[in-house]
């Protein structure tokens, strides 16, 4: 089996590349980014992904690479669409073409975010920005293309490695004197070592239980639970105080503030909840609740109460 991965330096990416190693032999392993020589991994080269998928010819291809600068993107709207949804629709045909496997990540952010119920993969979209537009239109290219394909929407991705809330807010606790944080936006942080993990398992599973083609699909995968913004930013300082980490911004000293009082240029939605049923029932997955993920992370990085930014 030949896996073909677009996106390495990316926090999934990155994962990917441990979760995917145990897979071992007869499995090779093709991991690409923007800054790739030999074969073309930047997604807005179009031609250039579609000759590397031709010259590889892969029974899996993962796109881990996206363009994630969620307000940025509402100025460059023409290169998030090139990244967001050109570049997978590219990925799909040539994954139809070769028959191949392609597995996309997409976001919470194809939602509007209304009511406080989870969203099933059958809930109506509606996005609120640029990104979760092109998100969106990705998606719907990889689906209309008629390609073998598993596309996993999740939420609030943090790592050990990259730039993401859990480190700035590390870092934010011991710059300044005070913090305010966005306390009616609801999801589940979701570590990149889980969708790494769980992307593993699926591509196990189609490869050894030769799994049919009836299991392509849409899919919801985040960690169990739900949690404010600011309620994961006092769980990060509370982990953090309890090691020692010197703060200047204690956990009961951070301030909750509406969304209204932290205006951006995209907007967010308020409900990020994602149902994962399905997932874990086609699969035979248990995914953990989310304070799992972030405690396992907050030790790695408070190791000897240093943080490091790679």
């Amino acid at each position: 089996m030949k896996i073909l991965l677009f996106g390495k330096n990316g926090q999934v990416g990155w994962e990917l590349q441990r979760s995917l190693a145990p897979l071992a032999a007869p499995v090779q392993l093709i991991v690409l980014g923007s800054d790739s020589s030999v074969l073309c991994g930047n997604l807005t080269k179009l031609k250039g992904i579609r000759q590397t998928v031709e010259t590889v010819r892969p029974d899996i291809i993962i796109n881990a690479s996206a363009y994630t600068a969620v307000d940025k993107a509402e100025q460059e709207p023409e290169l998030a669409q090139i990244i967001n949804a050109e570049a997978p629709a590219v990925l799909a045909d040539e994954a139809r073409r070769i028959k191949a496997w392609l597995i996309h990540y997409s976001t919470d952010y194809v939602f509007d975010g209304s009511g406080d119920q989870p969203r099933t993969e059958t809930a109506a979209a509606n996005p609120l920005s640029v990104y979760g537009k092109t998100k969106l239109s990705g998606e719907k290219h990889i689906i209309a293309s008629g390609c073998a394909h598993i596309i996993l929407r999740t939420s609030w991705v943090y790592a050990t490695y990259g730039n993401n809330f859990v480190k700035t807010m590390l870092r934010l606790a011991r710059e300044r004197d005070q913090l305010r944080v966005v306390d009616d936006q609801f999801g589940a942080p979701t570590g990149a070592e889980l969708i790494a993990d769980v992307t593993a398992h699926i591509i196990h599973a189609l490869h050894t239980r030769k799994k049919e083609s009836s299991v392509s699909g849409l899919y919801h995968l985040t960690a169990q639970g739900c949690i404010s913004w600011f309620g994961f930013a006092h769980f990060i300082l509370a982990h953090a105080a309890k090691t020692g980490l010197p703060l200047n911004v204690l956990p009961q000293a951070l301030h909750p503030i509406p969304s209204s009082d932290y205006p951006t240029p995209a907007k967010r939605p308020l409900n990020s909840r994602l149902d994962t049923a399905k997932i874990q029932k086609t699969f035979n997955l248990y995914l953990p609740e989310w304070q799992h993920g972030v405690s396992r992370v907050l030790t790695e990085l408070l190791v000897d109460s240093v943080f490091v930014t790679r």
